[in-house]
């Protein structure tokens, strides 16, 4: 048995707005979309993406998956996601090597310090 990871499916109130928004925060392309979900990826050939999809409920808890990702300069990433409209968010986490934020519908992510 065989599988492919596909894509990362995103719960979201505004799926085509978030979508947009991942898009240009990591810099990926919209590979479709519709009026209830976008669909994006770093390219038209590269898996996984991420897909957003509508939900009726708010968000109201912790994320039990989140993305991790690993900048060349950690406080130059966290101030351009912060810029785009991100913001901070403690979890309990203390001073790490890592930050957390949320995306513009509270979905927490993590930009992480230099690998070591």
């Amino acid at each position: 048995m065989s599988l492919e990871w596909e894509q990362v499916v995103v719960d979201s109130s505004h799926p085509r707005e978030l979508g947009f928004w991942w898009a240009n925060a990591l810099g990926w392309e919209v590979i479709s979309q519709s009026d209830v979900e976008v669909e994006i990826r770093p390219s038209k050939e590269t898996l996984p993406g991420l897909i957003f999809v509508p939900v009726t409920e708010q968000k109201t808890t912790k994320n039990r998956l989140h993305l991790d990702f690993r900048p060349d300069d950690r406080a130059a990433e966290v101030e351009r996601m912060l810029t785009l409209g991100a913001r901070t968010v403690d979890i309990g986490q203390g001073d790490q090597t890592w930050t957390v934020l949320a995306d513009p519908e509270g979905n927490e992510f993590c930009i992480l310090g230099a690998r070591t």
